[in-house]
């Protein structure tokens, strides 16, 4: 996930176009704590390829996300009982190993999601969750919130600069973009935005750079300036919801106008094999057709 300045170099919304144009995608009622997905049904495959993410409720449980939580609060040297110590708009925690992280990464509901979406033996699993943009409602302006496209692979010569590595058609080194929620998240709890079918648009744009690819600012600047009228979403849910995303899609955060501090991971899944936008056999995952519809190989 991006952690420095492309609000800087990405135009924001003002804030009566984000509260006009955004969709909640659900009530967050607590009689609407949603059902696991027994599969990805052909409907879904259509979404995802069409919209470029798939939401996935109870995608792992409740007392996973609790125990997720009580370790974050101690990492992130916060209160959760005293506001007076959520001293920063955004604080961000890395890597997390822990069972619960490892817990709600790898169950059934996702597997088999993953399975759908990339392919079977195409993915492989994650034994650990991060990085950790923990929000917390506060009057400072926390400086991430410009639209982008997360990067997936370092260009050559190496950079740490992240705003300098590369995204190519082939999606190079990211097969899925994953919003894990461990936290109950509204519409004024910071959700993550989202611009439905940007991720054809970016298909598109990046097409003409093939394996080599464009840097992370440079895709971002474009597709956000390609999208501007794009239909936005923002991803809300309760804790536990997943949100499976085309690695191309256009994201951005957001301020916390909430009371509740949010929890969320954003971390990728890494693909087993390379993805191919020409198969012998055809088989291509919905992660391919859908760069393939963009780009009117289908």
């Amino acid at each position: 996930m991006y952690s420095g300045t492309v609000a800087n170099f990405t135009s924001r919304p003002s804030r009566i176009v984000q509260q006009r144009k955004i969709i909640f995608l659900k009530s967050m009622a607590p009689n609407n704590l949603g059902t696991p997905r027994a599969s990805i049904e052909a409907p879904d495959i259509d979404t995802f390829i069409r919209d470029g993410f798939l939401r996935i409720d109870c995608a792992f449980s409740l007392d996973t996300a609790a125990a997720a939580r009580e370790i974050l609060w101690r990492d992130s040297g916060c209160d959760p009982q005293d506001p007076s110590t959520w001293t920063k708009p955004v604080i961000r925690l890395n890597d997390y190993p822990q069972q619960p992280f490892r817990e709600a990464a790898n169950t059934p509901t996702l597997h088999n999601a993953f399975d759908a979406l990339v392919g079977n033996g195409r993915w492989l699993p994650r034994n650990s969750l991060g990085t950790f943009p923990i929000r917390f409602p506060h009057a400072d302006d926390p400086g991430d919130t410009g639209w982008h496209v997360d990067a997936s692979f370092p260009p050559d010569p190496p950079t740490d600069n992240y705003l300098q590595w590369q995204i190519n058609i082939s999606s190079k080194g990211r097969a899925l973009l994953m919003l894990f929620l461990f936290s109950d998240v509204g519409e004024n709890d910071a959700p993550t935005r989202i611009r439905v079918a940007s991720h054809l648009t970016v298909a598109r744009l990046l097409a003409p750079a093939g394996d080599q690819g464009m840097s992370m600012i440079e895709i971002s600047t474009a597709a956000a300036s390609a999208t501007q009228n794009a239909k936005e979403v923002a991803a809300t849910g309760v804790a536990g919801t997943v949100y499976l995303c085309h690695p191309f899609l256009l994201h951005a955060a957001q301020p916390h106008r909430g009371h509740t501090p949010r929890f969320m991971a954003q971390p990728p899944l890494a693909p087993h094999v390379p993805f191919q936008l020409t198969r012998a056999d055809a088989d291509y995952s919905p992660v391919e057709q859908a760069i393939r519809l963009a780009l009117d190989l289908s």
